[in-house]
């Protein structure tokens, strides 16, 4: 069974999915808070915490996502499972190479997965990333170094590569 919590992020509401004691999805919540959620649903920073023993990965989601979001978090220590294809998995385990504060080009990540003309193939596997932050494809840029391609919007990009400089300077 599928477990859902809501986390109030400064880059906005965030949905953390929990399926048999991993994050298999995270993501920005498109509708407004209310529709959709159930009882079994939990908006934390509003309503506290689940006590249920399924709850335990997301409470844990919640705590290194503030954490994260405070600049105290530079690695994430949570279980994920994907939903994808063998190629979109490489894709992905590759972005969680990326040293937080750091970037890569869509055609490093194809040659690092070792599908060096595969760079456009490596920006639709991105688009179809559904655990945002702890699969950082905010983390991949353009070729020439500008920010292209991401669903929850650049302005979010650039939010969370400056969070992480900031945080790499100090």
């Amino acid at each position: 069974m599928r477990h859902k919590a809501y986390y109030k992020s400064p880059i906005g509401m965030l949905c953390i999915e929990e399926e048999e004691g991993f994050i298999v999805g995270l993501h920005f919540v498109k509708e407004t808070i209310g529709k959709g959620v159930t009882t079994e649903d939990t908006v934390y920073g509003e309503k506290g915490g689940i006590d249920t023993a399924e709850g335990k990965i997301l409470r844990q989601a919640v705590r290194q996502l503030e954490e994260y979001f405070s600049g105290k978090r530079t690695e994430f220590e949570l279980p994920v499972a994907y939903s994808g294809t063998d190629f979109q998995v490489r894709v992905w385990e590759g972005l969680r190479t990326i040293p937080y504060g750091e970037t890569r080009s869509y055609s490093e990540i194809a040659v690092q997965i070792g599908n060096p003309k595969a760079a456009r193939a490596v920006g639709n596997a991105n688009n179809k990333n559904r655990i945002l932050i702890l699969v950082p494809c905010h983390r991949v840029i353009g070729a020439n170094g500008a920010l292209v391609g991401f669903g929850a919007g650049l302005d979010v990009k650039k939010y969370l590569l400056e969070l992480e400089r900031k945080k790499e300077a100090h």
